[in-house]
């Protein structure tokens, strides 16, 4: 199964709607905060189930600050990642991940693409903005996930 990873997108969308084109519909998406109001139309550019949680510019919204999804041999933690300080590190959020026995964590908030696969229990990864992206050449970005029966899940960094 494959699924799309964003997040950032602060209600300008343009760049998910081109990776929607090029990439097609994924079987799942998952948006990790900061749509600012997009909810409801991001939901809509996909024909697939849609997982977000709120950031924090999410106002007046109704999305929980974390989810915990599970999608074929994944145990995903969602979050926006500023309640757990991600701009300084990862090491509470890795810490709330173990607590629920998830093997895959998720956050935004940095603009920063990235991806740890050092420790072989637990992947991090942050899929960056496709919006308004901050790591050096500040090129939009986005992650997808591919999801195997019988094989460790696979990740794919996209710069637009």
């Amino acid at each position: 199964m494959r699924i799309l990873v964003v997040s950032d997108t602060h209600g300008h969308e343009e760049n998910l709607v081109r990776v929607l084109r090029q990439y097609g519909t994924p079987d799942y998406m998952i948006h990790l905060g900061d749509s600012e109001s997009g909810e409801e139309y991001i939901r809509s550019l996909v024909d697939c189930p849609v997982y977000m949680v709120a950031g924090n510019c999410d106002f007046f919204t109704n999305l929980p600050r974390t989810k915990i999804v599970e999608l074929g041999n994944c145990r995903i933690l969602m979050t926006h990642g500023h309640y757990y300080y991600v701009s300084v590190g990862t090491r509470d959020l890795v810490e709330e991940a173990r607590t629920n026995g998830c093997n895959v964590v998720m956050f935004g908030h940095t603009h920063r693409p990235f991806i740890d696969r050092s420790d072989p229990e637990l992947t991090v990864l942050n899929p960056g903005s496709l919006s308004f992206p901050r790591q050096e050449g500040r090129r939009p970005s986005y992650v997808v996930m591919d999801v195997h029966r019988d094989a460790p899940p696979e990740y794919s960094l996209f710069y637009l």
